[in-house]
């Protein structure tokens, strides 16, 4: 039985976290800064609610008669008891003789093209302790990119109006980065996780360096840019912004309409249709949140019994990097073209250059990651590279035949072009890198 390390790395962040924003809100208090105030307040208690209601409807508390969990995630304090019920579960296992027992069965990674299947018991104390790490791996991630991402943002933007970092402001900065990491860290592994169901995973530490770099690179570089071009060009940011939001938001709900695909029953049997349609319409909120920041690593699919497009490919990743290059290209070159005297104590061409390279560097770390590092990359049927390669041959070779006049393209017997290839979900279906994350 494993030691719940990532339980208390989440409870961590989130008490640290907390625990900062409270105290540099004082500090405005002190200091009569009543708006910044009340946006550092507010990206610290609504994440800890939603939080506190994730970590309830997960556990089910509300139909069992325990008040005195209720009254704890009231207080703000459910993440802190959880921690504290999971490592007194792990300190107990094996003392007392588990009445039953459960039997999985997973397949292990392919070995000279032969895979193997493992049974495994699992007793009610580890049941209990994957439903614990299951819960805050989902807690770390709204924690991430609903209150940490905001925060980040919010006391930079003061940083920058103020030329200068106090503290406090600083440690609640180091902090809500590295929640937002972690948080991204936590999307990548349930993505692998519930992608390869069937297999037994194993993730390398290596693997974990490589994911925190990508995803540090990528979130810091475009925390940068928003606040840079916020600051010279206040009224645009918010419909940027929102254009993202929306985007990303409408997109799921937009793919199961037009697939018409039955309205799906299977999420919570206690849950009404209204309150199935509330729960998916706070899970593509979370999806939109995520993807204005960085890569989200799932694609919902509302029509699907898992919610989740369980296809590996990489078309829709080449494309949301390559915009997102455009866009953050596009910003700071806005920034450059509208910066005032304000920013004469900067190194312009520097600053903007440094920030495109960081971008490329958290490419760079995330095509290392899926070439050399991904625990199920012998199940991908060709090389990432390779992937991306085909992908940009195919647009240019289609831009090409575009450009000539009185050109068309024909479309093959019995297959539409532009289709991604057929994909691999379970390991029966072969597997493609042109389809979605």
């Amino acid at each position: 039985m494993r030691l719940p390390s990532s339980v208390l790395v989440s409870v961590s962040l989130f008490t640290a976290e907390t625990t900062a924003a409270l105290y540099l809100s004082s500090t405005y208090r002190s200091a009569g800064d009543q708006i910044w105030q009340c946006f550092t307040l507010l990206f610290t208690l609504v994440p800890s609610v939603l939080v506190q209601l994730t970590l309830i409807f997960i556990h089910r508390d509300l139909s069992r008669d325990r008040p005195l969990v209720l009254l704890l995630h009231i207080l703000q304090l459910g993440p802190i008891i959880r921690c504290l019920d999971a490592f007194c579960i792990y300190g107990s296992a094996g003392k007392v003789e588990e009445p039953y027992v459960t039997i999985t069965r997973k397949k292990q990674m392919p070995r000279e093209g032969q895979t193997e299947e493992v049974e495994q018991e699992v007793g009610q104390a580890e049941g209990k302790l994957v439903t614990h790490r299951a819960a805050f791996a989902r807690t770390s991630v709204i924690q991430a990119f609903l209150g940490s991402a905001p925060q980040l943002t919010l006391q930079l933007y003061i940083c920058v109006l103020q030329k200068g970092v106090s503290i406090g402001r600083g440690t609640l900065m180091v902090i809500s980065l590295l929640s937002i990491v972690y948080g991204a860290l936590r999307c990548n592994i349930l993505a692998i996780k519930i992608r390869y169901d069937d297999y037994e995973i194993s993730v390398r530490p290596l693997a974990y360096l490589c994911v925190f770099l990508w995803r540090g690179f990528e979130i810091a570089t475009r925390v940068a840019v928003l606040v840079l071009f916020s600051s010279v060009l206040k009224v645009w940011v918010l419909p940027v912004v929102s254009a993202n939001f929306v985007l990303f938001f409408l997109h799921p709900w937009v793919l199961f309409w037009s697939s018409r695909s039955p309205f799906p029953e299977n999420i919570e049997k206690t849950l009404t249709r209204v309150g199935t349609t509330i729960v998916l319409c706070m899970l593509t909120f979370l999806y939109a949140g995520i993807n204005v920041f960085c890569w989200s690593a799932v694609q919902l699919r509302l029509g699907d019994p898992d919610l989740i497009d369980k296809g590996q490919a990489w078309r829709r990743l080449a494309v949301y990097y390559s915009l997102r290059f455009v866009e953050n290209t596009g910003l700071t070159l806005m920034w450059y073209i509208h910066r005032t005297e304000f920013y004469q104590w900067v190194d312009a061409p520097v600053l903007e250059l440094s920030l495109l390279l960081g971008y490329a560097t958290a490419v760079f770390f995330m095509l290392l990651f899926y070439q050399f590092c991904h625990p199920c990359r012998q199940l991908f049927s060709s090389s990432p590279a390779q992937g991306f390669w085909e992908c940009c041959g195919s647009l240019c070779l289609l831009r090409g035949t575009l450009s000539q006049p009185g050109s068309t393209i024909t479309k093959p017997p019995g297959k539409d072009t532009g289709d991604d290839p057929p994909c691999i979900t379970k390991g029966d279906i072969g597997q493609s890198l042109c389809g979605t994350v």
